[in-house]
């Protein structure tokens, strides 16, 4: 993340790593569900609400990183660390939010997720 060009490809990664965690794991969820009798889209709403969380922490690769860019930003006086740190987290909030509204659309579910 150290060149202009670094941050904003691991800015869209983290986007697109927060989606795929939530499309996939609710895709997967849901086929679980259908096998043993639960109802699939149900799960799938289910899961995309609980895997926003896990979703954000695995697109900005572990959460002791953010912990840690935010300290040197701190204690080094260094606020572009901070707002580096701060627009992957919205980057990868989006991406999870985009993959929960997309599981609400398919389940044809008017709520927000």
């Amino acid at each position: 993340m150290g060149e202009k060009t670094g941050f904003i490809v691991f800015f869209f990664n983290s986007y697109f790593i927060a989606l795929g965690v939530i499309l996939g794991g609710c895709i997967v969820g849901g086929l679980g569900a259908f096998f043993v009798g639960n109802p699939p889209l149900l799960t799938m709403l289910r899961y995309a609400s609980n895997l926003k969380i896990w979703a954000i922490v695995a697109a900005i690769g572990g959460s002791f990183d953010a912990f840690y860019s935010f300290e040197k930003g701190i204690f080094e006086a260094n606020t572009r660390d901070i707002m580096k740190q701060f627009l992957v987290i919205c980057s990868a909030t989006g991406g999870a939010q985009t993959g929960a509204l997309i599981i609400s659309w398919l389940a044809h579910e008017d709520s927000n997720v």
